[in-house]
C-alpha cells in the first residue's frame, strides 16, 4: 500500500486528540496523488472528504484491507504494525511543532529512501513539505 500521513516537526499525528490540520489545499493534493484511484481511510478521516466525489473507501481496518498500489490515509493510529505492507510513504510536514499525543512510529532512517521533496502553500499553513519515501 501507499501510506499518506501528516506530521508536525516532532513527528506528531494528533494533538489533544485532534488531527494536525484540516487544510483544504492539502486535501486537494492528496486526491491529486491518488489520481482517482481508491483512497482507504477510517471514518474519522472520511469526514474531511465528504462531497468531493473521490473514490473513498471507509473501513476501520483500512490498513489491513488496502492492497498493493492502493492508497491509505493515516491520521489517528500506529503505522509500524503494517510497515511490511507499505511500499511507499507520502509524508506531509506542517513545519510547526504542536503538543502531540500520538506520533508517527515508522523510523524512516531504517530501510526507507527519500526520493522526492517539495514545498507548497496550504490554506492554513504558509509552507507544507511533501516527502516521498520508498523501501
Amino acid at each position: 500500500m501507499i501510506l499518506i500521513t501528516c506530521i508536525d516537526d516532532g513527528g506528531g499525528l494528533l494533538f489533544n486528540g485532534r488531527r494536525q490540520s484540516q487544510d483544504r489545499v492539502l486535501r486537494g493534493e492528496i486526491l491529486a496523488q491518488t489520481g482517482g484511484r481508491p483512497l482507504w481511510m477510517d471514518a474519522y478521516s472520511a469526514s474531511l472528504f465528504e462531497g468531493t466525489g473521490a473514490a473513498i473507501r471507509v473501513d476501520e481496518a483500512f490498513l489491513e484491507k488496502a492492497g498493493p498500489g492502493e492508497y491509505a490515509l493515516l491520521e489517528d493510529r500506529e503505522a509500524a504494525p503494517y510497515e511490511d505492507r507499505i511500499e511507499k510513504i507520502i509524508l506531509y510536514h506542517w513545519n510547526r511543532a504542536y503538543p502531540g499525543d500520538l506520533y508517527f512510529d515508522i523510523d524512516l532512517k531504517k530501510g526507507w529512501t527519500r526520493i522526492s521533496q517539495r514545498d507548497f502553500a496550504g490554506s492554513s499553513h504558509d509552507k507544507i513539505t511533501e516527502e516521498v519515501y520508498v523501501k
